[in-house]
């Protein structure tokens, strides 16, 4: 019996701990090597973000992503699961300039790169003021980096907050 138990034990720790692994990446290293990868973004060889995870920033010169439950902590993932009577919501969103949905409440990874293209228009004038150019070049930028629906119809338009945020600095004056 003891001998079965250990045979069996072996075989399901290769194939679920070795071979499955293995297996999974390497499908997607052949189909998806960018997000497998983690989607690093790249300036002039320096790594400086992700297109798949948001990055902090509370410098005025940038736009801002959503805000999070866990800060910029990956290892955090999670969304704040704040109903709409949660006091600590009604606190944010009456410390908050008044604004879009997005810009008071967290994502469900907490982790989005995104905003949406009203959240991104709202940050414009603040961002133009910080940077000494006109309201209309930054909303020509956001405007520029509007994607689409996933496939069409999944979920909703939206801007990476990073890749904006690198049209920014390349367009710096």
């Amino acid at each position: 019996m003891l001998r079965s138990t250990l045979s069996i034990f072996l075989a399901l720790t290769l194939l679920t701990g070795v071979a499955y692994p293995v297996a999974v990446t390497a499908i997607a290293q052949l189909v998806l090597p960018w997000q497998a990868n983690g989607s690093l973004v790249e300036v002039n060889g320096v790594v400086v973000g992700s297109d798949l995870v948001g990055q902090a920033t509370d410098s005025p010169r940038y736009f801002h992503w959503r805000p999070s439950a866990g800060g910029a902590d990956a290892s955090a993932s999670g969304g704040s699961n704040l109903g709409p009577t949660n006091p600590l919501l009604i606190d944010r969103i009456a410390a908050a300039e008044p604004g879009p949905p997005d810009s008071v409440t967290t994502s469900a990874s907490g982790l989005d790169p995104h905003v949406s293209p009203e959240g991104a228009r709202f940050q414009a004038a603040r961002v133009a003021r910080a940077r000494g150019v006109p309201e209309a070049e930054v909303l020509a930028l956001v405007a520029a980096h509007v994607e689409g629906r996933t496939l069409g119809f999944l979920g909703e338009p939206r801007v990476n907050v990073l890749r904006l945020n690198l049209a920014l600095d390349r367009n710096a004056r």
